[in-house]
């Protein structure tokens, strides 16, 4: 039976053909009842990661800290556990690891004394430099209790010899680099910092005297709060005494927010660049519909990561937007335990197609992203087994050619299924009658931004272009490889 559950589970993991979600952060400051105002914070941005959870308070005295493995809603859902978690400060984490093992000294936010008080940091993102900078304060000395890169920050925090923390903190983001936003959690005070070029999310709420720093805006909706303002890139905001100081240490720079914040990390109701999530996801769809040459019967979205952009292609052609493909949401929490033919199962422990609906229809698919191409290949494939005519498939984003460094989980460039063969081997690997990208162009006005006009904000687009804004300085042979891999290359040597 242990047997089966693992295998089970093994299936369950290599299901999601994307890439893996960022984590998620949250603080506030000044508030009653701050745990648990966090606790509903991180339940929001789930979807940023689920591997663990962790809650770090100030009570005024004293720091308390509380760290789960799994989700927000199975840990902080009982009222003794959010009343150990005292004080009217507060900061939460969610994780999907990038750097480091998934062990439970992993889990943030991280904690640790300096001459200048206590200090709770809590870290969406990657550094690009986390290897190099971790030899150099090994060799100085330090003693690292983690494999996460979020701990150099705080190593370099503690290490630091300015008098005031908040110098400390700005002395310790001068030696990192890579895509980052951290809140942390100092004696009554909250701060909020966004890497140079705003490569991870950081917005500011308020919540009557109570402000609030999280990774999106749905996190506000949640406990009520009203959006204020995006972190600027490059900032530092200090909020004590119910204040907010601005800190912009860093040579100004042009903001470039990840695109796949856009595409796929952010929840859809979330806002950025003034629209949610869900309305740049439908107009991504609007522009692969100008760019089709295609006339179907049914358009059909792969869930839940196609949904907006199906519905965008389908309603500006006029073609009737279908639920070709049911998904199982259930899948992986509770379910009874299966026979040996789970081995079999794949894609379908997920999704399932309904064959009513697609049974001799000629069938748009539409998903936001395609990365190493075997779901696609199994879903194409459970479709033409369901009585459908024909199977186009098209991207609601370009090609993805190369892997991120900056705190999403990618595969190796050699794993990048664009990176290595053309459309048409794509489309035979898929089993698809047709395959299309939207284009970068399309990509850009869907979300409101010119690539040609140097006078907008540009994206951080690497994964299609290769133009990375921050260069990765630990880097292993010729391949690009991600900084998981790094980290564990460094871990064994």
């Amino acid at each position: 039976m242990k047997k089966l559950t693992k295998i089970l589970k093994k299936k369950l993991k290599s299901y999601n053909p994307k890439f893996k979600e960022e984590c998620g952060v949250f603080g506030i400051s000044n508030a009653k009842e701050a745990s648990a105002l966090t606790a509903l914070g991180l339940h929001a941005l789930q979807h940023r990661g689920q591997e663990g959870c962790g809650i770090v308070t100030f009570d005024g005295s004293h720091y308390f800290s509380e760290k789960r493995f799994g989700l927000v809603g199975d840990n902080f859902n009982k009222e003794k556990i959010l009343k150990k978690l005292k004080g009217n400060y507060a900061i939460g984490h969610n994780r999907y690891s990038t750097t480091g093992e998934n062990t439970l000294r992993n889990i943030q936010p991280f904690f640790a004394d300096t001459n200048a008080g206590g200090i709770g940091v809590a870290h969406n993102g990657n550094l690009t430099n986390s290897i190099s900078l971790r030899n150099k304060l090994v060799e100085d000395g330090a003693i690292f209790y983690t494999t996460s890169d979020t701990e150099t920050i705080v190593q370099l925090i503690a290490k630091s010899k300015r008098e005031k923390t908040i110098d400390k903190i700005v002395d310790a983001i001068f030696q990192i680099q890579g895509g980052y936003a951290l809140v942390m959690l100092t004696q009554n005070s909250l701060i909020g910092v966004r890497d140079p070029y705003g490569i991870r999310p950081l917005i500011i709420g308020k919540l009557n005297n109570s402000y609030v720093l999280s990774s999106e805006t749905c996190a506000l909706d949640i406990i009520g709060a009203k959006f204020i303002r995006e972190v600027e890139n490059g900032e530092i905001v200090l909020i004590e005494n119910n204040e907010i100081k601005s800190i912009k240490p860093f040579p100004p720079k042009k903001i470039r927010p990840c695109v796949f914040e856009y595409i796929y990390f952010s929840r859809p109701d979330s806002i950025l660049s003034g629209k949610s999530a869900y309305e740049h996801r439908k107009n991504l769809g609007i522009e692969l519909a100008k760019e089709n040459n295609l006339n179907a019967d049914i358009v059909v979205p792969v869930p839940d990561s196609g949904n907006a952009a199906a519905l965008g292609f389908a309603q500006y052609l006029g073609i009737s937007f279908e639920l070709g493909l049911i998904r199982n949401h259930y899948v992986g929490r509770t379910f009874i335990e299966p026979s040996q033919k789970i081995r079999s199962l794949g894609v379908k422990l997920k999704l399932n197609a309904n064959q009513s609906t697609i049974k001799g229809k000629k069938i748009i698919l539409i998903d936001d992203s395609l990365v190493r191409g075997t779901t696609s290949h199994k879903i194409i494939k459970m479709l033409y087994d369901a009585g459908a005519r024909e199977v186009h498939m098209k991207i609601a984003c370009p090609e993805i050619r190369f892997p991120d460094f900056y705190g999403v989980d990618t595969p190796t460039k050699k794993e990048l299924l664009a990176a290595n063969k053309t459309n048409e081997q794509i489309c035979e690997y898929i089993g698809a009658k047709s395959l299309s990208f939207l284009s970068i162009e399309g990509l850009y006005r869907a979300i409101g931004f010119d690539k040609r006009n140097e006078n907008y904000p540009q994206l951080t687009d690497h994964y299609f272009t290769g133009d990375y804004p921050v260069k990765p300085i630990d880097e292993l042979g010729d391949n690009k490889v991600t900084q998981l891999s790094l980290l564990n290359n460094a871990s064994n040597n």
